[in-house]
């Protein structure tokens, strides 16, 4: 009859989106110029061939697009905090071009001192003015992320200080800059100057440069080329590792709940608290970090320490546009979805199409890097980069 018909159609097309959607079998180039624990890549503002990799101990380098060459771009290794063991999160952490390098030749960095203190310095040259500096109170938990939004603002992440449980309440505090978002305004000749929209201008006894706060450590985040919207990847603690969301239309001021809030959960024998924004995405820390420090596989684990993403805006890879892509440092896993109407939706597992982690091999995502037509990247933090294409 015309129900079973419907039924039999019904279930054809059905199966017919999921062979297409497991019959994605992407690939990728390796770029085989070789980096000492690389933590981030970045193009240049207006020319398509050069791509920027930033390396840890305070190397910035200078990469022709898909040419396995390397030449260095800037290098304050002497002023950078040289990691000295396993899980150590401090160095050069990030790296910024003005949208108007052509002109101001200005770029900008985050990084930890040898003194241990956050320091985001404007760079002309070798010319270094430094902008923002505080003493970090621990050595992980650091932040990192500096990039330019859509609105032409400097947004800068700032972690939580460090140890285990933001032991300081630092997060919830917004008398200083940890377990924030920062908002800043740098189109000026010296310093800079607090954005007029920033959420906390003009009130007393807030730093008026936060943008976003109850943050454990946002260590990467991104805005989506097309829509301008923000998704951030914040580390968890214990139990869960999470995926914010902001609007484009967003006028700042979230609270993203850390730490009465470890992803969608209350944190240990936190109090509920109110206005807090919930993140669209968890899964959880189930990766023994010590195995992973130790190079060892964690088969089975989800991860440990989630490494935020792009929003795929390429054209080598038509099935993935408009695809936010994210993955864990400790397992080297790679998902993607799609976020529409405050719904996840069409959640895949692209680690075995990737297939970068074969046999024995496991990356470690330290970041993921994004180019000026859309084409993404994985930077492995044992020295590798790695662009996708469809295969």
């Amino acid at each position: 009859n015309i129900l079973f018909y419907f039924k039999i159609m019904k279930f054809i097309i059905l199966f017919s989106f999921i062979y297409i959607l497991f019959a994605l079998d992407l690939g990728y180039i390796e770029l085989e110029a070789s980096f000492k624990k690389p933590l981030y890549l970045s193009p240049h503002v207006n020319n398509s061939e050069i791509l920027y990799v930033i390396e840890q101990r305070g190397m910035i380098w200078e990469l022709n697009n898909d040419i396995k060459s390397k030449t260095p771009f800037l290098d304050i290794r002497d002023i950078v905090h040289t990691p000295v063991f396993p899980g150590d999160e401090r160095g050069l952490l990030g790296f910024a071009m003005s949208p108007n390098f052509q002109t101001d030749n200005f770029i900008y960095v985050n990084y930890i001192n040898n003194n241990d203190s956050t320091v985001i310095s404007r760079f002309n040259g070798n010319e270094e003015e430094k902008l923002l500096s505080f003493k970090q109170p621990f050595s992980n938990h650091n932040g990192g992320m500096i990039l330019f939004g859509p609105d032409g603002y400097l947004y800068i992440s700032v972690g939580d200080g460090g140890d285990a449980g933001d032991p300081y309440n630092n997060s919830q505090n917004l008398k200083n800059f940890f377990g924030t978002i920062l908002r800043i305004d740098v189109n000026t000749s010296k310093g800079y100057k607090i954005p007029d929209s920033n959420p906390f201008k003009g009130v007393n006894d807030i730093k008026e440069e936060i943008w976003s706060y109850g943050i454990r450590n946002a260590w990467r985040f991104s805005f989506d080329k097309i829509t301008g919207d923000m998704y951030i990847g914040d580390v968890g603690q214990n139990s869960w590792e999470e995926i914010n969301f902001q609007s484009y239309l967003s006028n700042g001021g979230e609270n993203y709940g850390w730490n009465h809030y470890e992803g969608d959960s209350l944190y240990s024998d936190k109090k509920q608290i109110s206005g807090v924004v919930m993140p669209i995405y968890v899964y959880p820390n189930n990766a023994n970090i010590i195995k992973v420090l130790l190079g060892l596989k964690e088969d089975g684990a989800r991860g440990c320490s989630v490494t935020g993403g792009y929003i795929y805006r390429g054209d080598l890879i038509p099935d993935l546009k408009g695809r936010y892509l994210f993955g864990d440092y400790c397992t080297g896993k790679i998902w993607s979805f799609k976020y529409e109407n405050e719904n996840i939706l069409d959640f895949q597992d692209l680690t075995e199409s990737i297939n970068i982690n074969n046999g024995n091999k496991t990356i470690y995502i330290s970041s993921f890097g994004q180019d000026l037509s859309g084409e993404l990247y994985i930077i492995d933090y044992s020295g590798t980069i790695y662009k996708l294409i469809n295969k």
